[in-house]
This record gives structure tokens, sequence and C-alpha cells, in this order.
């Protein structure tokens, strides 16, 4: 039961829309304007680089947090934290407050995996901030960055769990971002500083 309340906990922490009340509090509903995403990215691109930034930060906390709090248990198992942090993600891709209609879950993952695969992850958030100096698109870097955690993992010798958290984690990117992969491969991806 414990356990169960933990993984309830962590979908519901990450479902918490800290960017769209950021964008809100700027006067922008974030599903009317950019992407109509909730997430940081779309807020970064309405709302500017400090207000995005806050947003970053707000929803990889949201990730961070509740897979803290399963390690910091008496007697913390590896498949719960994994599990915790699966559904931290989810609970921002599905928020159920928007019609289970969420963000695409980079900055919670980033947040999660920090706790949960530290090493995999830090080496991942190199490359993603490379590429987005280089190319300017945060898509770019999200999907590359992403794809490669499992590969990362495996270089890392991650646990079982673990492992097959980056490698659900980086379907995921994949997945939610067939649009932005489309449109990077056609040219017509959004960069950062254009609306």
């Amino acid at each position: 039961m414990e356990q169960a309340l933990y993984i309830i906990l962590g979908f519901l922490c990450g479902s918490i829309p800290f960017s769209w009340f950021l964008g809100k509090f700027k006067g922008v509903d974030l599903r009317d304007h950019g992407s109509g995403n909730p997430g940081a990215t779309n807020l970064l691109r309405t709302s500017g680089t400090a207000t995005g930034v806050a947003g970053l930060l707000l929803d990889a906390a949201k990730g961070a947090v509740p897979v803290l709090a399963v390690t910091a248990a008496a007697s913390p198992a590896v498949w719960l934290s994994s599990a915790v942090a699966i559904a931290a993600v989810c609970g921002h891709v599905f928020m159920p407050w928007f019609g289970f209609k969420g963000g695409k879950g980079v900055a919670t993952a980033l947040g999660a995996l920090l706790v949960l695969s530290t090493y995999p992850v830090l080496c991942a958030l190199g490359l993603f901030i490379l590429l987005l100096a280089l190319f300017k698109m945060v898509s770019l870097g999200s999907v590359i960055a992403g794809a490669s955690l499992p590969f990362l993992g495996i270089l890392f010798h991650e646990p079982v769990y673990p492992e097959i958290v980056l490698g659900i984690i980086a379907l995921a990117i994949l997945v939610t971002h067939r649009a932005n992969i489309k449109r990077i491969l056609s040219g017509t991806e959004r960069k950062i500083g254009k609306k």
C-alpha cells in the first residue's frame, strides 16, 4: 500500500502545471499560444528567457522531489524509485487538469533521472547543451540527448531497473517529439528566439 502511494504521489507531483501557472502570471495561457503545450519550452518561447528557465527548473524539480522522497525512505527499493520516476513523467505528459494533455516531459524526466541515474543524465545534459548552443533548437537537443540515455546507462553500468527507465524515457521523448522530428527533417522547426 505504501509503495502504491509513492507512485500515486509521484504522478500527482509530476502533474503540477508549473509552467502553465508561470505563463498565466505573465498573462499568457500556454495552451492558446505558441505550440499550445503547457511545458517549459513553450513558456520560454512565449514569456521570455527568465520565465522559461524558471519553468524548466520547477518542471525538473517536480520530477526530482518524488524520487528523492523514495530514495530517502528507510529501505528504498530500486524498482520503486524507478516506478516513481516514470509516474512523475507520466503526470507531466498526461496532466489530469487539462484533459490528460500535458507537456512532453523532458524537464520532468531530467529532474527524476538526475536522482535515479546521475552520471548518464549529466552526460546527456551536456550533449543537450552542446546541441542547443550549435543549432538553437530545444527539440533537436531533447531528441538526441534523450535517445542517448539507454546507451549511456549501459556505459555507466546502471542497474537493470534504472536502465529500463532510461529506455522508456528515451522512447517516450521520441514519441512525444514526432512532429518536431518531422519539422527538423524538413527544416521548419522553430529556433530559440523565434516565436
